[in-house]
């Protein structure tokens, strides 16, 4: 199309005092356009925002894949040396062995039941982020074989509902694996720091001890996980396959994906549908435009018949309000992605929707925009202002000029 088109539609969107219906109609499709548009990016920063928070939060305390005995409440035997033959598979960055057991804190405010991660903790702090970066106190009483009490550390949500502090000494109850069978017994831990991952069941459910003190709490020398992180995320269900030969047909594996398969599917799920119910004000915005068009085409009839009259081409007349629908969608869509990236970042930045974190796993809605969203909610927001033209563009090439000329 060249500039005659571009400037008889700009003309014409820029209506005169008698078409002030007109106008009204115009300015009311390029605010359906943003409204649209803006809609869109504000829904998707939030879903993107969920997604990857959790997948941080999520990542930052779990491991990429676990290896854990095919039957429930077994150990797994001789795991030095599948921790070993683990290390040396390709793609596999960190190996950590772990003994997760249920206990119950006994604490000032209250007793609380939760699960003890037995860990070496140097092959914990490569794995994970958690115990990196403590809310309280250190890591270096889980060092220490002889400490004595053994050093402790609780997730900031547990230590807030049972009251315990940092450098307090707490009381543990486990069971113990006698030939009688199990029976329980108490502990004496000290409190050594507080972690917290930002994601609820974690901090209000989790704690860290070494795994020497943790497995003559429940008088055992075996383990009953072994995790690691590999270099990919998304080849992690293949290493899991080389994995799990590895580890023998006494255990198996499960990856972060199939751990979180639930709530990662919600979220796409989520997304689409999103997708689709917020694109029908695009649709509103369409018909908007092709009403604008259609009422145009019919005010304009004297004008488009001068045109034609004068050499101007069928293709140019098309052309013209072809022109009309597109800017409509360019300066909507433009509008749009303006407010809809301000919106999220000063929503993200000052969290002005909080959340409940105990439902939630946050405390507030994360806005995370994609840059690449705006490139195709913009194409898509022209595309269907284009489509909407169509019709109105078609039907005033039909004009004859001397039948409109002959009255006037």
């Amino acid at each position: 199309m060249s500039t005659f088109e571009l400037f008889i539609a700009g003309r014409y969107l820029r209506a005169r005092r008698k078409e002030a219906v007109i106008s009204v109609i115009t300015a009311i499709s390029v605010l359906g356009v943003a409204a649209g548009v803006t809609a869109l990016v504000i829904a998707l920063a939030v879903t993107n925002g969920f997604r990857n928070t959790l997948q941080r939060n999520l990542l930052g305390a779990m491991a990429h894949i676990n290896v854990i005995p095919k039957l429930q409440g077994d150990g797994i035997d001789n795991w030095q040396a599948m921790v070993e033959a683990i290390r040396k598979t390709p793609h596999v960055t960190a190996v950590s062995p772990a003994l997760y057991i249920p206990t119950y804190l006994n604490g000032p405010l209250q007793s609380k039941g939760a699960y003890i991660k037995g860990v070496n903790l140097n092959a914990e702090l490569a794995l994970s982020g958690t115990l990196r970066h403590l809310k309280a106190g250190s890591v270096d009483r889980l060092r220490d074989p002889e400490a004595n009490p053994p050093g402790i550390i609780l997730g900031s949500k547990l230590a807030d509902d049972t009251g315990m502090l940092v450098n307090a000494n707490v009381d543990i109850t486990t069971e113990e694996l006698t030939p009688l069978g199990p029976r329980p017994v108490k502990r004496r831990f000290k409190v050594c720091g507080i972690f917290e991952t930002g994601f609820f069941e974690i901090d209000d459910n989790w704690v860290y001890a070494s795994i020497g003190a943790t497995q003559k709490a429940l008088g055992t020398d075996q383990i009953n996980q072994i995790e690691l992180n590999v270099d990919d995320l998304n080849q992690a269900g293949a290493i899991a396959k080389v994995v799990e030969r590895i580890a023998g047909s006494h255990s198996t594996t499960t990856t972060w994906m199939e751990r979180n398969k639930q709530i990662l599917g919600a979220l796409k799920m989520e997304r689409l549908v999103t997708i689709i119910v917020i694109s029908l004000i695009e649709l509103v915005a369409a018909l908007n435009i092709f009403i604008t068009l259609v009422m145009m085409v019919m005010e304009k009839y004297r004008d488009i018949a001068v045109l034609m009259s004068m050499g101007a081409r069928r293709a140019q007349i098309r052309g013209i309000f072809m022109m009309q629908g597109v800017l409509i969608g360019v300066v909507g869509s433009a509008i749009g992605l303006v407010a809809g990236y301000l919106l999220c970042y000063f929503a993200g930045a000052y969290r002005w929707i909080p959340l409940e974190e105990a439902v939630y796993s946050m405390s507030y809605v994360p806005f995370e925009p994609q840059g690449v969203d705006a490139i195709w909610i913009a194409g898509l927001a022209v595309l269907v202002s284009f489509i909407a033209t169509l019709y109105p563009a078609r039907n005033a090439t039909r004009i004859l000029p001397a039948e409109v000329l002959r009255y006037e």
